[in-house]
C-alpha cells in the first residue's frame, strides 16, 4: 500500500472510531465465581447511548441507568446517571460540557470548572461500559493520555494481543481512575469485549464460556505487572543490616524501649544491641533517627489480591488471614509471595463456605446440601486451610455437622451468623470465632424471621443506636463467648465506612488519609454508602457507631480475644481499625498488641513472629514518630521489612497513585565485604546491592 493510501486508511479508521455510530447494541454479562450475577445493556442511537446496568451478588449490587450524549470526537458532552448504589443508596449524577466549561453534579454537590480542550469526565458511578469509551478516546491521543475531570490524568497502555476462543483481541490497561489500572479487551472495532478480573469478568454476551480463559489472562497480566514492581521495590541485602537508633515496641509488655540498634540477616533478627555497640565489618546501616520499630501489623479479615498484597506491605501489614477468595487464585498467590516473585504479606488461608440461595455470595464453595458442605470442609482441610468461614446463606441446621467435621480434621470454624439464627445458636453449634461486630449485635435487635442474606445485615445496624449493652441478651452472648473462648474479628472500620460516609464528606474511616488517594477513589469515599433517608437515619447510624465502640471496650474488658481485621484492601484501613479501638477506650499499648502479637498467639506462630527479638523473623516497620502516643503515626511508615526484604513505602505508593506519607531512611552500604578463610580475593560488597 502506498504511503498516501496508508494515511487515508488510517484517517478513515480514526474517523470511524471517533464518530458516534448510527446504531449499535452491546450486551455484556457480569460473571463471578463461574456464575452470572448481572448484566450491562448499552444501546447507541446516533450520538446518544442508553445503558442499563444491574448486578446482584452476595445479596447486593448496583442498579443503574445511564444516558450519555457523545460529541463529534466520541467523548461525552452530557452524562446522566440515576439508580441505586451497591447498598441501596440513591444515585443522581450528571455532567455537561459546553462553551469551554464543564459542569457536574454528584455526591459532593454541584461544581464547574474550565474544561480542557481535550479531557474526559470520570463518572463517579459509571458502569464498566465507560472503560471502552475512555479507551477509544485515549487511543486517539499520540501519547495515550488525557486530562481527567474533575482531576488527574488518564493513561492507556497497550498490553498486547490476546487470543480468546477463536478470536484475537487487544489488551489494554487504563490507569488514573483507581489504585491499580483497569484491564480490558477491545475487539477490532475498539469496542469493549471484556473487563478482566482475577475472580470473574464482564464479558460480551454469548462468550460466558470464555470466562476461565479471561480470568487466567487477568491473573497472568496482573502477575506480570506486580512481578515487575517487585523487582523495582524489593531490596535484598546480602549482608547483615544494622538499624541504628530506634526504640523497639514490645507488645508483650506494652512498652517502648530505650534507643538501640537492631540487626538482621538472612531473614532473621540476629541481635538487639546498645546504641554505642561497634558494628562488625561488612554491615549495611539504616539510620532510624530515634524512630519506633514496631512488629509487623496484621489484617485478620483480608480478601487478598495482587494489588492489595503490595499495598499491605506499604502499610506495614506483613501477615494476613484471608477470609475467602477464589480457590484457584489464592494458592497461586501464596506460592508467588513465598517465592519472592511478588510482594505481599504471609497469608493464612480460610476456606469460604456458603449455602445455596438467591442471595449466595459467589465465592469459595457454595454447598447445596449438608453432605456437600461436609465434603467442602474435607476439601479445604486436605489443602491446608486453617479454618472454614461460614457465610449468610448457609443452613443453620447444617452447622453442627460442619463444625464437628472441621474440628475432627484440626480446623477452626468462624464466619457470619447465617440468616434466621443468632450468635448464641452458632456458638453452641461449634463456632470458635464470630466475624464482624454487626453479626453479634443484630441478634440482639432483629426479629428471627428477618432476612440477613440481604443488605439488611448492614443497614439494620441503625437499630442498635439504642441498644442496652447491660441487657440479659447481651450478657448471655458475652458469657458464652468467654466460657467457650470464642474470639471476635470486629471489622469496625468497614462498619464505620458504611454507616458514617455522607455525600460530600469523608467518613472518619478514611479522613486522615483521603487526600493521599487517587481522585477516583477520593470521590467514591466522599459518597454515602448506606441509604440515608434523612437526619434521623444519619443520627441513628452515628449512634450505632458509638455503640460499636462501647461494645469493643466491653469485649476487651471481658477478656474476649479481639482480632483486628478490615474486610478492605488498602492496608491503610488496618491503621484506622486500631484507631477505633483506642477511641473505644482500649489503651494504646493494648491496641498495638492486638495488631501485632495477639494474632500470632491465636494462630500459634508467636515463637517466630509477633515481636522483635533475636531469632525471630525480620518482620517490622520503621516509624519516624511514636505510635504509643498517637496511632495516626502508623500512616507515616518510612520502611517495612518482611522476612528480611526491605521495602520503602515512598517508592511503592506512587505506583498506585497514592501520595507517600514519609521519606525513606538514610542507608549506608558496606565499603568492603569480609574475606572468608579459603576464599578468593575480596570484592566490593556494594556490587551485590540492588539500591
Amino acid at each position: 500500500m502506498s504511503p498516501t493510501l496508508l494515511r487515508t486508511a488510517l484517517l478513515a479508521s480514526t474517523l470511524f472510531i471517533a464518530t458516534p455510530a448510527c446504531a449499535q447494541h452491546e450486551r455484556l454479562s457480569v460473571i463471578a465465581n463461574g456464575e452470572k450475577v448481572g448484566f450491562l445493556d448499552a444501546d447507541q442511537q446516533g450520538s446518544t447511548v442508553t445503558i442499563h446496568y444491574d448486578v446482584k451478588n452476595n445479596g447486593r449490587g448496583p442498579t443503574m441507568t445511564e444516558s450519555i450524549a457523545l460529541g463529534a470526537d466520541g467523548t461525552p458532552v452530557g452524562w446522566a446517571l440515576d439508580g441505586k448504589s451497591t447498598f441501596g443508596g440513591d444515585v443522581h449524577e450528571s455532567f455537561s460540557r459546553s462553551g469551554g466549561t464543564a459542569r457536574w453534579s454528584d455526591s459532593m454537590g454541584k461544581r464547574s470548572a474550565p474544561a480542557p480542550a481535550a479531557g474526559l469526565y470520570i463518572g463517579q458511578n459509571a458502569s464498566p461500559w465507560a472503560l471502552g469509551l475512555y479507551a477509544r478516546a485515549l487511543l486517539q491521543r499520540p501519547d495515550g493520555t488525557l486530562p481527567a475531570m474533575p482531576g488527574g490524568q488518564l493513561r492507556i497502555e497497550k498490553l498486547g494481543p490476546a487470543k480468546i476462543g477463536t478470536a484475537t483481541y487487544q489488551a489494554y490497561a487504563i490507569s488514573g481512575i483507581d489504585l491499580s489500572p483497569e484491564m480490558i479487551l477491545l475487539d477490532g472495532h475498539q469496542r469493549l469485549f471484556a473487563v478482566l478480573e482475577t475472580g470473574g469478568a464482564v464479558v460480551r454476551e454469548g462468550h460466558e464460556a470464555e470466562v476461565p480463559a479471561l480470568t487466567q489472562l487477568a491473573a497472568d497480566l496482573t502477575a506480570k505487572r506486580y512481578a515487575a514492581l517487585q523487582q523495582r521495590f524489593a531490596h535484598k541485602i546480602d549482608a547483615p543490616v544494622r538499624i541504628r537508633n530506634v526504640r523497639v515496641f514490645d507488645p508483650a509488655s506494652g512498652t517502648l524501649g530505650a534507643p538501640v540498634s537492631v540487626l538482621f540477616a538472612e531473614g532473621r533478627i540476629t541481635g538487639i544491641q546498645p546504641l554505642d555497640a561497634q558494628p562488625s565489618s561488612g554491615e549495611a546501616t539504616i539510620e532510624g533517627d530515634g524512630g519506633t520499630l514496631l512488629p509487623g501489623l496484621h489484617d485478620m479479615h483480608a480478601h487478598t489480591g495482587l494489588e492489595s498484597a503490595m499495598l499491605y506491605i506499604a502499610a506495614g501489614v506483613t501477615s494476613v488471614r484471608d477470609m475467602g477468595n477464589d480457590n484457584a487464585f489464592l494458592p497461586r498467590l501464596i506460592r508467588q509471595i513465598d517465592a519472592g516473585e511478588v510482594a505481599g504479606p504471609r497469608i493464612v488461608p480460610n476456606g469460604f463456605l456458603e449455602g445455596r440461595s438467591p442471595y449466595s455470595a459467589r465465592l469459595g464453595i457454595v454447598a447445596d446440601s449438608e453432605r456437600a458442605a461436609i465434603d467442602a470442609v474435607r476439601w479445604y482441610a486436605a489443602r491446608g486451610y486453617w479454618q472454614v468461614k461460614i457465610y449468610n446463606s448457609m443452613n443453620p441446621a447444617w452447622v453442627p455437622a460442619i463444625a464437628q467435621e472441621a474440628h475432627r480434621l484440626g480446623m477452626g470454624v468462624t464466619g457470619h451468623i447465617p440468616a434466621f439464627t443468632n450468635a448464641d445458636a452458632m456458638i453452641a453449634a461449634g463456632y470458635d470465632e464470630v466475624t464482624h461486630i454487626n453479626q453479634l449485635m443484630l441478634g440482639w435487635v432483629l426479629d428471627p424471621r428477618e432476612d440477613t442474606r440481604t443488605p439488611l445485615r448492614l443497614t439494620a445496624m441503625r437499630r442498635t443506636a439504642g441498644l442496652d449493652l447491660a441487657s440479659p441478651a447481651v450478657a448471655k452472648t458475652l458469657d458464652a463467648m468467654v466460657a467457650g473462648h470464642v474470639a471476635h474479628d470486629p471489622t469496625a472500620v468497614t462498619l464505620e465506612l458504611l454507616m458514617r460516609s455522607r455525600n460530600g464528606m469523608a467518613s472518619p474511616s478514611v479522613a486522615s488519609y483521603i487526600d493521599h488517594l487517587p481522585i477516583g477513589l477520593q470521590r467514591r469515599r466522599r459518597q454515602a454508602i448506606a441509604p440515608i433517608a434523612g437526619p434521623d437515619d444519619a443520627a441513628a447510624y452515628d449512634g450505632a457507631m458509638v455503640k460499636v465502640k462501647q461494645l469493643l471496650k466491653l469485649l476487651h474488658d471481658r477478656g474476649v480475644t479481639l482480632l483486628p481485621g478490615t474486610d478492605d484492601q488498602t492496608g491503610l484501613s488496618v491503621h484506622r481499625e486500631l484507631e477505633i479501638y483506642a477511641e473505644a477506650g482500649i489503651p494504646i499499648p493494648d491496641v498495638l498488641r492486638l495488631g501485632t502479637l495477639t494474632p500470632e498467639r491465636y494462630m500459634g506462630r508467636d515463637q517466630k513472629l509477633g515481636s522483635i527479638a533475636r531469632g525471630k523473623r525480620a518482620d517490622f516497620l520503621l516509624l519516624p514518630g511514636d505510635p504509643t502516643k498517637d496511632l495516626r503515626e502508623l500512616h507515616r511508615i518510612s520502611m517495612v521489612v518482611k522476612d528480611g526484604t526491605i521495602y520503602f513505602p515512598a517508592e511503592i505508593y506512587p505506583a498506585f497513585g497514592v501520595k507517600p506519607f514519609a521519606d525513606a531512611p538514610k542507608i549506608s552500604r558496606p565499603a568492603v565485604a569480609p574475606k572468608a578463610a579459603g576464599s578468593g580475593p575480596s570484592h566490593d560488597a556494594a556490587d551485590e546491592f540492588l539500591f
